[in-house]
């Protein structure tokens, strides 16, 4: 017993100290590269003359007969070779060494300069994101736009069948209540059955500000009405309500009139136009007109 004892704590003595050994572990490579599959299709024998203890050399050796290690590498350390073959340098697998080796594992140095990785080729396509919204503000607040999304467009890897489905892909709800102010953060994307994404969350934000409402009476006229042509407008006036940013520096309201344009008014259908502003002030937020539509009649002019 006194024997096996001391060998015992002899054996962890020598085990617990550093030592100088090569290392080789099998590595399979994950990347997001444009175009390819984000798994290797091999495995690359990573070898490198580490320092460690001789617990992690024990464990080195029995990870090197095991399975491949799965390693996930920044796009940017990747570097095309040919086709779909890839390759990353010594220099930048040193930011892996953890990843590969384990904790504990000090890089003396590799055996090779590069190592080399196949990512097959895979159908794709780029498609947008639309946010899935349910939002809601306090009075007096409002959104100065719509919620934007960064990035605004993923892409999807899959079959032709699959592929051909999809026009664009959509996040989680996105739940904003009782909004007074800005709201940034990130979102899941729905999973699409079938495909892969080249991102599985993106960020988004909303500008929110607090705004006031300016009433305004104004006259609706036609514009660019041929010579020799007269086009009458009814009703002839209309209300509009200006959204504009708090605290307002000038009433907006004198700066815009409406009109119906005498070519919007040929492609209408029996006359029915729209009127648009001359031009939307700085402050405004948004307008609504009331009514939304005018009836235009042409005749010869007296």
């Amino acid at each position: 017993m006194s024997l096996l004892l001391a060998f015992g704590i002899w054996l962890i003595h020598n085990l617990s100290l550093q030592y100088s050994e090569t290392m080789s572990v099998p590595v399979v490579a994950i990347c997001d590269l444009e175009g390819h599959s984000n798994v290797s299709a091999n495995s690359s024998a990573v070898a490198a003359r580490c320092r460690t203890s001789g617990f992690a050399i024990l464990r080195g050796k029995h990870k090197a007969k095991k399975e491949a290690v799965r390693v996930r590498f920044n796009s940017g350390d990747m570097h095309r070779s040919e086709g779909d073959m890839f390759y990353i340098t010594s220099a930048e697998l040193g930011n892996y060494v953890s990843d590969i080796f384990g904790e504990g594992v000090r890089l003396e140095s590799f055996l090779a300069e590069r190592f080399q990785f196949r990512f097959p080729v895979e159908n794709h396509k780029k498609v947008p994101v639309q946010a899935s919204t349910l939002i809601s503000f306090r009075p007096q607040y409002m959104a100065m736009g719509p919620v934007t999304l960064q990035p605004d467009s993923v892409i999807v890897y899959g079959e032709p069948f699959h592929l051909d489905n999809i026009t664009r892909v959509f996040t989680r709800a996105i739940e904003l209540p009782n909004l007074k102010s800005s709201a940034h953060g990130s979102v899941k994307l729905e999973p699409v059955p079938g495909v892969r994404m080249s991102e599985t969350e993106v960020g988004y934000s909303l500008e929110v500000t607090r705004y006031v409402e300016i009433a305004a009476e104004v006259s609706v006229i036609p514009r660019n009405v041929p010579s020799g042509l007269k086009l009458s407008v009814f009703p002839s006036t209309a209300r509009v309500v200006y959204k504009c940013g708090f605290p307002l520096s000038r009433d907006p309201s004198d700066e815009v009139s409406f009109y119906i344009d005498y070519a919007e008014f040929q492609k209408s259908i029996g006359g029915r136009c729209i009127a648009k502003p001359s031009k939307i002030p700085e402050g405004v937020i948004e307008y609504s007109i009331e009514p939304e539509v005018f009836d235009c009649v042409e005749e010869n002019a007296r």
